[in-house]
């Protein structure tokens, strides 16, 4: 008896070890790529926009490298993520800015960068 409860209680924390990791928070960096093809369809952008967008999105990807490399990244995410915005604002309608913007900010808080009054924070710890 005392054989079966035991294989039953390891059953079960193998089990509950195995779902719970799944919910364990990621260390990996997110990397900025954007799918331009995909934010040029819910914006809406026009030809003229689209080339620029994807130019920026490039930019965007290649800063968010950058930083993810650097020792101290919060000065390099800080720079990279509102140049990305500045840039998006002169080429975007306020309307599509506005749309990005809410984009932006929710990919940046489920990847756990975290902006708050011009400063950006890392919301999980590696």
């Amino acid at each position: 008896m005392k054989k079966v409860f035991m294989t039953l209680v390891g059953a079960m924390c193998f089990s509950a070890t195995i779902l719970a990791a799944g919910n364990q928070p990621t260390t990996a960096k997110w990397n900025g790529e954007i799918n331009a093809y995909k934010l040029g369809q819910y914006l809406n952008l026009r030809a003229d926009q689209s080339e620029e967008v994807t130019n920026i999105c490039n930019y965007f990807a290649e800063q968010m490298l950058k930083a993810n490399n650097a020792k101290d990244n919060t000065k390099l995410l800080h720079n990279a993520i509102y140049g990305n915005l500045k840039l998006m604002k002169n080429v975007l309608t306020q309307k599509q800015y506005t749309k990005y913007a809410t984009v932006l900010n929710i990919t940046l808080n489920n990847e756990g960068i975290a902006l708050e009054n011009n400063k950006v924070a890392k919301t999980s710890e590696e």
